[in-house]
């Protein structure tokens, strides 16, 4: 039977508030200056394009394109070197709290320090973080089809709650690195890479509980990012008196609100279930081989994570291309 933990990681999480109102000003100071920037650019672009000089719709176009990849840019390289580093902490912090049952003194430091000591670099944790995201969706994927688990035929009619219930699981993957991440920092093993291992090995033992809760609560999630995006429509409508070149900024600000708040507020909430939900359910659980070999049949990732923590090998002198940034407890 399914074991849910939101009593425990929610008390869990109101300990960490300090963690969560940092990711939460950073993510409402990116914002502010998201949206002044985007109005400074659709500004300069109403100017050029009704202006006395006149102008192209292609070129404003491209320039405002231009625009918007600077950003996005920039806005990558944060979460590679700031927010990155700032999550891991938050997950060591929750880690310590789950099992420890205290608060640590200074808890910004203290996570901070936390990382730094255990990964040197935030490209040694990039590294670990990478290979660990990558075998936990090719397992998940492997192990977890909706349709294969439900053991009587699918009507046609439900095959679209189907689907969705299918990417609801790729979604909640997303989720599942912070897990054993925060097992990295409890077990403290030297040797990083069998600790990742250790650590998807007990995830493999716990797989149907740990996901199971966390394919809930990442539903309820989004769940609740579309309830508030309704709640504030009415506000983007009300800013529809602005002049036509601004009125787009209306609706770019209720996504930016409802942005700022999932990702500041409901993900470090979900990532604290996530944890707290992993690090009780493996208590009682134990590595074996029979184990990582069934983990093995279903992820050739894994075998290079088993062959680096056989290796010992540095965790700075890794870089993996995953394609994209994975940030700890993402989707956030």
């Amino acid at each position: 039977m399914m074991s849910l933990h939101f009593r425990e990681a929610t008390d869990v999480y109101r300990k960490t508030w300090p963690f969560v109102l940092l990711q939460l000003a950073i993510g409402i100071a990116f914002a502010l200056l998201g949206v002044i920037y985007l109005a400074l650019v659709v500004w300069l672009g109403s100017l050029f394009l009704w202006g006395d000089g006149g102008g192209g719709i292609l070129v404003v176009a491209l320039v405002m394109l231009v625009a918007l990849v600077s950003f996005a840019y920039i806005w990558r390289l944060i979460k590679r070197y700031v927010l990155y580093m700032v999550n891991a902490g938050h997950v060591a912090v929750i880690a310590h709290i789950v099992e420890e049952g205290e608060v640590p003194e200074n808890q910004l430091s203290y996570g901070t320090t936390q990382v730094q000591e255990y990964f040197v670099s935030a490209s040694g944790l990039y590294g670990v973080n990478v290979l660990v995201d990558a075998i936990l969706k090719q397992f998940t994927r492997s192990i977890a089809r909706v349709q294969e688990l439900i053991p009587l035929p699918i009507p046609s009619e439900l095959e679209a709650l189907i689907d969705v219930l299918q990417k609801s699981i790729v979604l909640a993957v997303r989720y599942l690195d912070t897990a054993i991440l925060a097992y990295m920092f409890v077990d403290r093993n030297d040797n990083r890479w069998a600790s990742a291992r250790d650590g998807v090995v007990l995830y493999g033992k716990t797989w149907k509980t740990v996901l199971g809760s966390t394919l809930l609560i990442v539903v309820g999630m989004y769940a609740l990012s579309f309830v508030l995006a309704t709640l504030l429509a009415p506000v983007a409508v009300a800013l529809d008196v602005l002049p036509p070149a601004f009125e787009l900024l209306s609706w770019v600000l209720v996504a930016g609100v409802v942005a700022v708040v999932h990702a500041g507020v409901v993900k470090p909430w979900v990532k604290t279930v996530v944890i707290t939900t992993f690090l009780v359910e493996q208590r009682e659980e134990t590595t074996d081989s029979e184990t990582m070999s069934w983990i093995e049949d279903r992820s050739d990732r894994f075998s290079e994570l088993v062959e680096k923590a056989e290796n010992d090998a540095p965790v700075d002198d890794d870089h993996p291309d995953a394609g994209r940034t994975p940030t700890p407890g993402e989707a956030a």
